[in-house]
């Protein structure tokens, strides 16, 4: 593997992860054309992040078709200075990076299933595990148009509060996390909530709800301690082996 001048191991290696994590939604069929970002923080002091180059489909994402930017939306890439990066991208995820240290990994997502939740007035609802996995762990954000305006960034974050997933009303998904097995994690359950519910409303029979105490309960188990985040890790690694035959060219 051929690491380019100017960019550390240790920055080639973030890129590798993300172009994987690109390829595997879009193996798993939540992509949008080439609109929606996946975005990782670059460590260091400096605070950047990388986030595609718009305009190349997400299961084509190599290392060298991330763009690392600062908060300002600034391209500080030495690089790939000349990659063009969405507007729209940069808002949502630039809000989030500033505000929230432990989300690394951002995924903001266009699904069928996504969109449809976010239009209805309910929202998730706590119909299936998967659902409650997010039971109290949910934000909201009201939909302000195209989100092209900076001012937007504030009312983002604050709604978003604590939580690590969000629907952005009639709009779509967004998850984070840790780092890209997290993230993944994250947008993989909510994801697959949203098409449990659209899939039961569309059956037109009166659904079962679980009690109060067994949401509470349910979302309790789904924990952020060791053994939590061992099995998150083992999720991914096993997730990875899906595309193993395509490490080569996205790590180019």
């Amino acid at each position: 593997m051929n690491i380019p001048d100017n960019i550390s191991p240790q920055e080639w290696q973030v890129r590798c992860e993300l172009a994987a994590l690109y390829r595997m939604v879009a193996h798993f069929r939540m992509t949008d054309l080439i609109d929606t970002h996946i975005s990782l923080r670059v460590p260091g002091p400096e605070h950047h992040f990388l986030i595609n180059r718009y305009g190349v489909m997400f299961q084509h994402m190599r290392a060298s078709d991330l763009v690392k930017i600062d908060h300002a939306g600034k391209v500080v890439d030495p690089v790939y200075k000349d990659h063009e990066v969405n507007e729209a991208g940069f808002v949502i995820h630039s809000a989030i990076h500033m505000a929230r240290e432990d989300m690394n990994c951002v995924i903001h997502t266009h699904t069928a299933a996504g969109i449809a939740v976010s239009a209805q007035d309910h929202g998730l609802l706590p119909i299936s595990q998967h659902a409650l996995k997010f039971y109290g762990k949910l934000a909201y954000h009201d939909y302000e148009g195209v989100a092209l305006c900076l001012d937007e960034r504030e009312r983002l974050v604050n709604d978003l509060g604590t939580h690590r997933a969000m629907i952005l009303r009639n709009h779509g998904l967004l998850a984070g996390g840790q780092n890209v097995a997290q993230a993944f994690y994250e947008i993989h359950f909510l994801e697959r909530a949203c098409q449990a519910q659209i899939q039961a409303l569309a059956g037109g029979s009166k659904l079962r709800y679980p009690s109060e105490q067994v949401c509470k309960l349910t979302a309790s188990q789904f924990t952020d301690d060791d053994d939590g985040m061992r099995m998150i890790q083992m999720a991914w690694e096993a997730a990875l082996r899906l595309i193993e035959d395509q490490r080569e060219d996205y790590c180019s």
